[in-house]
């Protein structure tokens, strides 16, 4: 199981924040480029990038892309990136800036359209999930929809999504372990890999996941906050 570790971009400085909430923002680096860097020298094999700004206003941040970009071209490893990639166009943009893959969640409930991105660019896009109670939220996760996660992932399982990361919105930023028992439902509902994301905290969550047969577990604060060394979880996600 792959341990990715996240950088969330918020004018363009690193940060956190708590169950998605805008008003609760943590900065722990004014260059996130070094940051990214840092994990590449302590074993990260991917990087997961998000525009915050870019996912709450409903286009590309352009200092965010910016950072991105010279991450992309002084890390050895590749690169995802979410927020604000809503239309075709956008997404062959981050392509063409060297990210290894885009993930595109609003754009996939709102844009019928969205299927293309699928045929187009393959399993270089990825569906990002992101649900409350069981149900898809969107716009940066500031707006709830009636949509069942599941449900969701198999019509778009059925549409061309090669790849899902499910993020569960009440447990991301709070460290108190993932939602095992979500990620089980989503793992039945669909055939195609799914990366769990969302309150991870310690090396036994780490343990807990990789038995669920997950691909990869993508996490932020435990790292930012030392409850989790990324050392110890790249280990631990290899058993």
């Amino acid at each position: 199981m792959e341990i990715i570790p996240a950088i969330d971009l918020k004018d363009g400085k690193c940060v956190r924040l708590t169950q998605g909430r805008f008003d609760q923002v943590k900065q722990y680096s004014a260059d996130p480029v070094l940051m990214a860097l840092r994990w590449v020298s302590l074993g990260a094999t991917r990087l997961h990038a998000v525009d915050l700004d870019g996912a709450r206003d409903g286009a590309p941040n352009a200092i965010n892309v910016d950072i991105v970009k010279e991450i992309t071209s002084r890390c050895s490893i590749p690169v995802q990136l979410g927020g604000g990639i809503r239309n075709l166009e956008a997404a062959k943009k981050m392509l063409d800036a060297g990210v290894a893959r885009v993930v595109i969640g609003t754009a996939a409930v709102a844009d019928p359209k969205a299927p293309e991105l699928f045929e187009t660019y393959g399993d270089r896009i990825v569906l990002g999930i992101d649900a409350t109670n069981g149900l898809v939220a969107v716009r940066g996760w500031q707006e709830a929809t009636t949509l069942k996660a599941t449900e969701f992932a198999k019509d778009m399982e059925q549409k061309g999504a090669k790849r899902i990361i499910f993020t569960d919105i009440s447990r991301d930023g709070m460290l108190g372990g993932p939602n095992i028992a979500a990620l089980e439902e989503m793992l039945k509902a669909v055939s195609i890999p799914v990366i769990a994301s969302g309150g991870v905290a310690t090396v036994e969550h780490i343990k807990a996941l990789a038995a669920t047969g997950v691909e990869a577990v993508i996490t932020g604060k435990s790292l930012y906050e030392g409850t989790l060394d990324l050392a110890s979880a790249i280990e631990a996600g290899a058993v």
